[in-house]
């Protein structure tokens, strides 16, 4: 819980629910990429073999964390029995064959959408690509002993990839659709937005490891710059773990998708190559703007400004990153993967939107046009609200999707009555703190 949380007497006596992970296993994975991030600015290694030992560095000390300390594989949410003996092979051999077959079906699926699909053929996805071609059979191989395993210790082993399996072998009678399109949703958000992650993460991190000493140095801005630079390398990497390492064992596989059009909208909408808001888009708040670091621009002359507001920056990135570590081994868009609590997650809901786009107004100035006009100054913050705006639409479409969970709901009641910025908000509003609830559900 957090100090200011704590040191309420209400809080105490109505005290916030259990968070699915714990901090620890985000700790330890910014500790280990830190690390090597460490090692790799002292040797100059920037390139993009050197980004993907970061994964590993970040990921293997979570992996540890999660099994040897947080003990996750005993979590009843994983659906794994090791209170009794492993079923025989011959007993699930059946099942696991189907449910390879669906794996593997949805494996060659993805495949042939990513050949379809131009951009995923041009800079920077050709790197995702590439690492997508050489893991492939290992993929395949691999796949089959972990089935075998995971299907003698799983208390229900007829899960997405087996009621897909049963649809391509034609036992079309033991299909559960909606499983089974829920299997389809999930594996769709884990390689559209695992292309997107890898893709991103050997420019952040060089970014962040090529940058000289002296250059950072040098001044507060580029200081700042660096610092952000930072923020965002650990963000991008902690978020490819977490794509990447949904398996049961680690109790970090998908509950659930969201299953709701709108969802998906306001999701894709923010990626490309659907961006909004990208060049040419109609919700490109730059034209006219001194770009993306307008503000070294705009406060180029006051110190005091210049150094306030990079560390103002600088903070807004640290939180959007501590969100994402918050969720450890876990983090993946238009998902349920159990519900966090803890870290900025005990301040508001949605501490990376709230973040994020505290960092485009204070970092852009959109109301500030480098030509004079005042048509692109009102242009641009309007767009700005717009954007804005699709970030709560995208929060709201979040909680319908999660809600569906009592352990959310809990905790989205505690954080009306209890959470820093909703509290904030009401004071500004003058609105009354709500009630509380009678009888809330109990958490996960």
């Amino acid at each position: 819980m957090s100090t200011a949380a704590a040191s309420d007497p209400a809080t105490r006596a109505d005290p916030r629910p259990a968070s699915a992970v714990s901090g620890g296993v985000g700790l330890a994975g910014v500790v280990g990429l830190l690390v090597w991030a460490g090692i790799a600015r002292a040797f100059g290694m920037s390139g993009p073999l050197s980004a993907l030992v970061a994964l590993a560095a970040c990921g293997v000390p979570m992996v540890l964390w999660s099994l040897l300390v947080d003990k996750v594989h005993r979590n009843p949410s994983t659906g794994l029995d090791w209170d009794s003996p492993p079923r025989p092979l011959k007993d699930v051999l059946d099942v696991s064959i189907v449910k390879i077959a669906g794996l593997w079906g949805i494996w060659g699926i993805i495949g042939c959408l990513y050949c379809v699909a131009r951009w995923y053929w041009n800079d920077p996805y050709l790197f995702s690509m590439q690492l997508f071609m050489y893991a492939a059979i290992p993929m395949v191989v691999l796949s089959v002993p972990y089935v075998l395993w995971l299907d003698r210790r799983l208390k229900e082993p007829r899960d997405g990839a087996w009621h897909f399996g049963s649809w391509i072998i034609g036992r079309t009678e033991d299909v559960d659709r909606e499983i089974m399109f829920d299997f389809f949703r999930s594996w769709a958000i884990k390689a559209f937005f695992l292309a997107f992650m890898l893709a991103i993460t050997p420019g952040n991190w060089s970014a962040a490891i090529s940058a000289s000493t002296d250059w950072i140095l040098a001044n507060p801005a580029q200081f700042g710059l660096w610092l952000i630079a930072l923020m965002f390398m650990i963000d991008v990497t902690m978020a490819s773990v977490g794509y990447i390492m949904t398996f049961k064992v680690l109790d970090a596989h998908i509950r659930s998708a969201n299953p709701y059009a709108s969802a998906w909208m306001a999701a894709l909408i923010c990626y490309p190559p659907f961006i909004l808001m990208g060049d040419g888009g109609p919700l490109n708040y730059h034209p006219g703007t001194a770009g993306s670091e307008g503000w070294v621009q705009w406060l180029d002359g006051s110190n005091i400004l210049l150094t306030l507001n990079a560390a103002w920056l600088a903070i807004l990135t640290g939180i959007y990153a501590w969100a994402t570590i918050a969720f450890g081994l876990r983090f993946s868009n238009l998902t349920h993967r159990g519900i966090l609590t803890h870290g900025p997650y005990a301040w508001t809901k949605h501490p990376a939107y709230l973040s994020k786009n505290l960092f485009w107004w204070f970092g852009v100035l959109p109301f500030l046009s480098v030509n004079g006009s005042l048509v692109d100054s009102v242009r641009n913050t309007v767009i700005m609200v717009a954007v804005s705006g699709v970030y709560y639409w995208r929060a709201r479409t979040e909680e319908k999707h999660l809600s569906e969970d009592p352990a959310y709901r809990e905790y989205a009641a505690w954080m009306d009555r209890h959470g820093p910025v909703p509290r904030f908000i009401r004071f500004l509003i003058g609105t009354q703190k709500p009630a509380k609830s009678p009888s809330p559900a109990p958490a996960e």
